[in-house]
């Protein structure tokens, strides 16, 4: 791993966001309830909060952070079809926070795609990418701002 022991401890979180297109009446079961393993979006953002706090176990050399906080949005989103999953994850750390972000975003629809697969094979998981990250020493950066 990097050796982050000489950096300053920073106030530090980051937004990530995907989406899980799918059938109308995919979305529709979901939203009334009539999926048959359950609530997807209560099991989805479980999966993401998990993921974000194991994310070191998931991404090679990535830092074991102790996050301070972690929060997982889903929305139904008629006009795609499908659903809109915004994480957020705070930490004060001496490294940054974005792949927990972008874990969590990423587990989450994974969830939602296995929750949902035997009715709708045909569901894809797009759009997972950092919305923005506050803190650090390369400063603040939100999607459509300049690199």
């Amino acid at each position: 791993m990097v050796d982050v022991g000489d950096k300053a401890v920073t106030h530090r979180t980051a937004e990530a966001r995907a989406r899980v297109r799918m059938a109308p009446e995919t979305l529709a079961a979901i939203t009334e309830g009539r999926m048959p393993k359950g609530d997807v979006f209560a099991v989805a953002r479980i999966a993401g909060i998990q993921a974000a706090k194991r994310c070191s176990d998931l991404i090679p050399l990535c830092h074991p952070l102790p996050l301070t906080s972690v929060s997982v949005d889903i929305e139904a989103d008629v006009s795609l079809p499908g659903v809109t999953i915004s994480t957020r994850c705070r930490v004060t750390g001496q490294t940054g926070i974005e792949m927990e972000a972008l874990t969590a975003a990423s587990v989450a629809a994974l969830t939602i795609y296995d929750m949902c697969k035997a009715i709708d094979r045909g569901m894809s998981i797009e759009g997972v990418e950092l919305v923005s990250k506050e803190g650090g020493a390369s400063g603040d950066w939100r999607r459509g701002d300049s690199c």
